[in-house]
């Protein structure tokens, strides 16, 4: 936890907030704080500063805090991706969040297994679980915005032009003579299909609505792992 993010909640008057639970035994455990140290914290979707440890009990901390810089810039894009696999899920949503990306669709496609859209992990408090994790890790505090969209066709034909446009519309697939473009500056929209990637059908959808297919290169990787990967490419340094 590189940051300690503070909700609204968690202010007992301006300026002094109280924590308890996860937040209280990471700041014990892992930086076994004592009154007068300092922290980086941070107002979730608000500025980043430092909280004093000016209480400490058994049970709870209080910290005096002040916030005095902006988060870091979001990417400039909205991530189009078909619905991982539950175990893959999590990570996927810690990795892109750290990385910046503040607008995400999951989508279904043709190899997106049935039952993963029943996964617990898609209720919405478990997906800002994810979300504060990949913040903690980035000292960020902008949650993304996570959309569900469980029909392909309909999404792409109704939603995505609208979604897309003015930007830079790209899907990932293996099997094109594009390389992905490096260091973009333009507003992006990138597709990324689920494991195998894309089926012919969804990629001819996706090109009739304006994205243009990339590849990475000749290995084929996984979505956890060509995700980062593409991120980079794309807007390497931030």
């Amino acid at each position: 936890m590189n940051l300690i993010i503070l909700e609204k909640t968690d202010f007992i008057e301006p300026g002094r907030a109280r924590l308890a639970g996860r937040r209280f035994q990471h700041i014990q455990e892992v930086h076994r704080a004592a009154v007068g140290d300092q922290l980086r914290v941070g107002l979730l979707n608000g500025r980043i500063g430092t909280g004093e440890i000016i209480t400490l009990t058994d049970d709870a901390i209080e910290l005096q805090v002040e916030l005095q810089r902006s988060p870091p810039a979001a990417l400039p894009m909205t991530l189009i991706l078909a619905l991982p696999r539950p175990k893959m899920l999590k990570r996927v949503i810690q990795h892109v969040t750290a990385l910046g990306v503040k607008k995400l669709f999951l989508i279904n496609a043709y190899r997106v297994e049935k039952s993963y859209w029943q996964t617990p992990w898609l209720a919405e408090d478990k997906l800002r679980e994810q979300c504060l994790l990949g913040l903690e890790q980035a000292v960020d505090t902008q949650l993304p915005q996570i959309e569900l969209r469980k029909r392909f066709k309909p999404f792409v034909e109704d939603e995505l032009p609208h979604i897309a446009a003015g930007s830079q519309m790209l899907v990932a697939h293996p099997v094109t003579d594009t390389p992905c473009p490096v260091d973009v500056s333009a507003q992006t929209t990138l597709a990324v299909g689920p494991e195998g990637g894309f089926i012919p059908y969804e990629v001819e959808k996706l090109q009739e609505a304006g994205f243009a297919s990339v590849h990475l290169g000749p290995r084929i990787l996984r979505v956890e792992t060509a995700l980062p990967v593409l991120l980079g490419r794309l807007f390497p340094g931030r």
